[in-house]
């Protein structure tokens, strides 16, 4: 829903759901945009390294993709930025109540969560110490479970561990429905356009998307809604998916997509036999989507990997705002 403002421009509702390293690369372009609002709608279904411990023995939701959404939000040279993406050294001690393997920020968003009395206090505190201006919301405040179940029937739990099972993947689920926040659910209804990010689709866009509430409001949104596609594979999660396969699968999750963004640059080959190396092929796109496809520069390839380019989808990310 734009708002106008007396300054004669419109500010647009833009909301980007996902998890993981894909969405804060979104977020890291996009909060440089003039003249927009933006939610960022995390999951909280890891349950794997530091963050999986925490939620083990706090029992409070997982924290690592909010803790990357936060630092992605933060205004540039805020030397608080590195400091809570410390994370703790091996020791001598590998207990399960030592802090080695501990990320900084994570056990300052757990202890927030005990002096401000909940998990959406601590964040919102943390927003205020990071003079972050955007809202993140969590999917869900429940502690969920991912599970996933594969082409042979096999029933993997832990988001963690469904990436290490060499099988194609038929759904992911939980066994108890969780509640969605009622922020995100305002968030969707109220956009004019929401982006599902980049990034694992099957342990971060998907957990969002089944979660029920949710699944309506994406339905029932008048915003237009962006699907940022994978430029490589996963190994065991998607491994041989085109990009297809790729919105087949959201699709049958849930998603609508009224537009897919991919990229057009071309590959380097020895980057391209680097990824094969860890069972990672190129998304190939074979034109029978059945969907409009936007193909731009979206990539940067200076870390000699294949990485989007914030600035890249900036630049996207204005053009599809201006036909709204």
């Amino acid at each position: 829903m734009r708002v106008f403002y007396h300054t004669g421009s419109y500010m647009y509702k833009v909301v980007v759901i996902g998890g993981g390293h894909g969405q804060s690369t979104i977020l890291k372009g996009i909060k440089n945009i003039e003249d927009i609002e933006i939610s960022a709608i995390v999951t909280v279904a890891d349950d794997g390294g530091s963050t999986g411990r925490i939620r083990s023995l706090y029992n409070i939701p997982a924290m690592g993709d909010i803790r990357n959404v936060l630092l992605a939000l933060t205004p540039q040279n805020n030397y608080m930025t590195d400091l809570l993406n410390y994370r703790f050294s091996p020791g001598n001690s590998q207990g399960e109540y030592d802090i080695i393997g501990h990320n900084l920020g994570n056990l300052i968003l757990t202890a927030l969560t005990d002096t401000s009395g909940s998990f959406s206090g601590a964040i919102e505190t943390m927003k205020k110490v990071l003079n972050v201006k955007e809202d993140i919301i969590p999917s869900t405040l429940d502690i969920i479970t991912l599970y996933a179940r594969m082409d042979d029937d096999t029933i993997v739990m832990g988001e963690a561990n469904i990436p290490s099972f060499n099988h194609h993947i038929k759904e992911v689920f939980y066994m108890k429905k969780p509640q969605a926040t009622k922020e995100a659910i305002k968030a969707i209804m109220e956009a004019d356009l929401v982006i599902y990010g980049i990034g694992s689709v099957y342990t971060s866009i998907i957990p969002n998307i089944i979660i029920d509430g949710i699944n309506k409001a994406l339905k029932n949104t008048k915003a237009l809604r962006v699907y940022f596609a994978n430029c490589m594979t996963q190994n065991n999660e998607t491994f041989d998916y085109d990009l297809k396969d790729h919105i087949k699968a959201m699709e049958d999750h849930g998603a609508i997509i009224d537009l897919v963004v991919k990229h057009k640059e071309v590959i380097p080959e020895y980057i391209k036999e680097r990824y094969l190396k860890e069972n990672s092929i190129e998304v190939i796109d074979h034109h029978d989507t059945q969907k409009e496809v936007m193909t731009r520069d979206l990539l940067d390839f200076s870390s000699d990997l294949v990485r989007h380019d914030p600035e890249k989808i900036k630049i996207v990310t204005e053009e599809i705002l201006k036909r709204l």
